[in-house]
């Protein structure tokens, strides 16, 4: 993915996606990541210019792993694809939450960001969704279910996987028929 880095600049990624996985984005910072690497934390700058630079790099990681998981849905399965899209989507956040963190809290830096990664993350959305509108609708609803369920913020018991199917099940008669607002006026 990286094929223009350096061995070093490997390492310093792969040890900062680790403190970060293990125990947060507080925890990493670049004098505990030189620390970790065995480099005075100078020395680090001559690899990765600053933090902001390390988080693109994690960033990019991230949506290539999370457009490489929804590369891997099969249209041609039994099941709807925009559950298979949900499913995936909300497996990567829940097995990565520091990192899913990352992605998608505060501005993304897109213009840092090495050119076509966000749209190929961006790509099996769309084309499973049918529809940018649908597509955006969709991913600010996978997007709240997430962050909710990471903030441990639905009530003890709350049945998850049926407000999944349910929110998912919306969306697929969205993209299966006429929206239910096209007639209706749009205060937008």
């Amino acid at each position: 993915m990286h094929e223009h880095l350096t061995p070093r600049q490997h390492e310093i990624i792969e040890t900062a996606r680790r403190i970060l996985e293990s125990e947060g984005p507080d925890a990493l910072t670049m004098r505990r990541l030189a620390s970790e690497i065995g480099i005075q934390a100078p020395s680090l700058y001559k690899h990765v210019k600053d933090k902001s630079a390390l988080e693109v790099l994690l960033i990019e990681i991230g949506f290539t792993e999370m457009a490489e998981a929804c590369e891997a849905i099969r249209p041609e399965d039994e099941v709807d694809p925009l559950f298979q899209l949900a499913k995936v989507y909300r497996t990567y956040a829940l097995a990565h939450p520091h990192l899913y963190r990352l992605l998608t809290a505060g501005p993304l830096p897109r213009e840092q960001l090495r050119p076509g990664v966000e749209a190929r993350a961006a790509l099996p959305v769309v084309e499973i969704a049918g529809d940018p509108d649908l597509a955006r609708a969709l991913w600010a609803f996978a997007h709240g279910m997430v962050i909710l369920e990471l903030d441990g913020r639905f009530p003890a018991g709350a049945d998850l996987d049926a407000a999944w199917r349910t929110g998912i099940s919306a969306f697929i008669a969205g993209r299966n028929g006429p929206s239910v607002a096209s007639g209706l006026g749009s205060p937008w």
